[in-house]
């Protein structure tokens, strides 16, 4: 990874950290009266942890052991002097937990523009030939169909707008239903404009729902249904929805969001946080041309010529 794109990646993470601790919102869990607890002051600081965190998911390097052993440990050590063992900087990972989480919600995600897409990708955890093996995920993950075939993890639900940027994200079992009305009104709260989904997201509740909060749900008709009146817009949005494919598959094939090699469900956390914090920090993101609204009547019907070309 290059330093002029780590060092501002550290900043922002160290302000953040430096924000919340100032303002007293972290505080470290309490520990029974009866047990001991020497809680050690690490060398690294939690800004340190989450930054090494975060730049494996751009590195290009497959597993983190390989990141840390081969790259943090023996070109990093300038940039940071109290670097420790891997293990413990496992160790160590799993304190700032909370607080990568935080970063995300509060720094991570962008803000609605009026035209959204959602959709849900899987989050495998495992082979399917090992699903009864599995010891890790244990009566946490479970077994669903999509339209790829069965698989054995979780589900990631995404909102992202028109220039690429995460909006907001519910991580779930896989066998809950995208038109669940618990997560889409949970990730649409400050939404506005158009929802562009697609047919798994048909149901008259949810959309009556979203309607009565300003949200207008856009998705394709089924075979079995009737045509919908729909404009020139609407149609350019419904051809632009794979933008969001496009996110999910950097997700997981730059950002390494789905692996098999989990060794327990807080490392699993911690590695589906820093990945959506690193795709944060991605300089160019997927996006689509914005629809805007001209007043001149001849400007508006040229652009919407030139939309529809680019479609």
């Amino acid at each position: 990874m290059p330093l002029d794109q780590l060092l501002p990646m550290f900043v922002t993470i160290d302000d953040f950290c430096k924000d919340f601790q100032h303002s007293h919102l972290i505080c470290l869990p309490s520990t029974s009266q009866n047990k001991t607890c020497r809680n050690r002051k690490a060398r690294l600081s939690p800004s340190e942890i989450i930054t090494i965190l975060v730049s494996f998911h751009q590195s290009g390097f497959r597993t983190f052991k390989a990141f840390y052993t081969q790259c943090v440990l023996q070109h990093w050590t300038h940039l940071f002097p109290g670097l420790v063992s891997y293990n413990r900087f496992i160790e160590l990972s799993q304190r700032c937990g909370v607080l990568l989480l935080l970063f995300v919600k509060y720094r991570g995600l962008g803000n609605c523009t009026g035209i959204s897409f959602i959709d849900s990708t899987v989050v495998r955890v495992c082979h399917n030939k090992r699903i009864k093996r599995n010891k890790v995920f244990r009566g946490v993950a479970t077994t669903s169909r999509s339209t790829m075939g069965w698989f054995h993890g979780f589900k990631l639900h995404l909102i992202i707008n028109d220039k690429g940027e995460i909006l907001d994200f519910y991580l779930t079992k896989a066998n809950v239903d995208d038109r669940n009305v618990k997560v889409v009104m949970s990730m649409s709260q400050d939404l506005f404009g158009y929802l562009v989904g697609d047919k798994g997201y048909i149901s008259p509740t949810l959309s009556a729902l979203l309607n009565d909060n300003g949200i207008h749900l856009l998705t394709q008709v089924r075979r079995n249904m009737k045509e919908q009146a729909l404009s020139n817009e609407e149609r350019i949005l419904l051809r632009k929805r794979s933008v969001i494919e496009t996110v999910n598959d950097e997700l997981k094939n730059i950002c390494q969001l789905e692996h098999t090699r989990h060794r327990s469900i807080n490392g699993f956390l911690l590695n589906t946080l820093s990945a959506l914090a690193a795709y944060s920090f991605f300089t160019k993101k997927p996006s689509i041309t914005p629809i805007v609204e001209e007043t001149n009547p001849e400007k508006q019907a040229q652009f919407k010529n030139q939309l529809l070309l680019a479609a």
